[in-house]
């Protein structure tokens, strides 16, 4: 293997952890974390996103060097469309449970002092079941659609920077290693907060509201710009 193609390799690695820290991958993958109880339920989260944003790029972006194919434009701009509504609904999913949640106050006293507790009737043991299976899975699922929604730029990028389909794929190998270390940081640090807080339900509550209006927010915005600026839905609307 020639020394350039290993700059080049080492180059792929690098834009991998910055592609991993785009906003639309920071606020989808925020939302997971938010719901962590745990540091390292966190960071997996973080991984097993680049597993799924790798997975997605490698079989997509191997196909059309394969068949030396271009993704058509309407594919790429709906596929991205895709991006825009997941985070609307990961911002939504994160604000609508606590509506749903019926927390409220109970006042008693200890030794003649008064004593204040909030209390849910929901059954904690559902909660931290949540907690432990939601992370893994949507993580992944949102690296599967982030991936997708992807493979047109990663493809111009392989084929401007390899030579031949085994070093394609090789780079694609490598980028996504890049995505997954990348994205296994933000994880680990965006838990921080959520983890320190998760016994203040106050603080951990406002934490999540702002994540998923964030989340919400970007995903209206996402939208709008592809729909409307871009011209997506006059396309579609042909």
């Amino acid at each position: 293997m020639e020394m350039n193609f290993l700059t080049i390799l080492t180059i792929g690695f690098i834009l991998g952890i910055k592609h991993a820290l785009e906003p639309d991958h920071v606020i989808a993958v925020s939302t997971i974390a938010s719901h962590s109880r745990k540091l390292w339920r966190s960071s997996l989260a973080g991984v097993f996103w680049g597993i799924g944003h790798t997975a997605t790029l490698f079989v997509v972006g191997l196909f059309f060097l394969l068949f030396k194919n271009e993704i058509p434009r309407v594919w790429e701009m709906s596929l991205e469309m895709a991006v825009g509504i997941m985070l609307v609904y990961l911002g939504a999913s994160s604000l609508l449970p606590y509506r749903k949640k019926k927390v409220h106050v109970h006042e008693h006293e200890h030794d003649g002092m008064p004593h204040k507790h909030f209390h849910s009737h929901q059954v904690y043991r559902t909660h931290n079941h949540d907690h432990k299976d939601v992370s893994y899975v949507r993580s992944m699922i949102i690296g599967l659609v982030h991936g997708m929604a992807g493979s047109a730029a990663m493809l111009i990028l392989t084929m401007s920077t390899a030579q031949g389909v085994l070093q394609g794929a090789l780079y694609i190998l490598i980028f996504g290693g890049g995505t997954v270390i990348g994205m296994l940081l933000f994880t680990t640090l965006i838990g921080i907060p959520f983890v320190l807080s998760v016994n203040k339900i106050g603080i951990n509550r406002t934490l999540t509201r702002i994540t998923g209006l964030i989340s919400t927010a970007y995903g209206i915005y996402y939208i709008y710009d592809l729909g409307v600026t871009e011209g997506l839905f006059r396309i579609w609307l042909q």
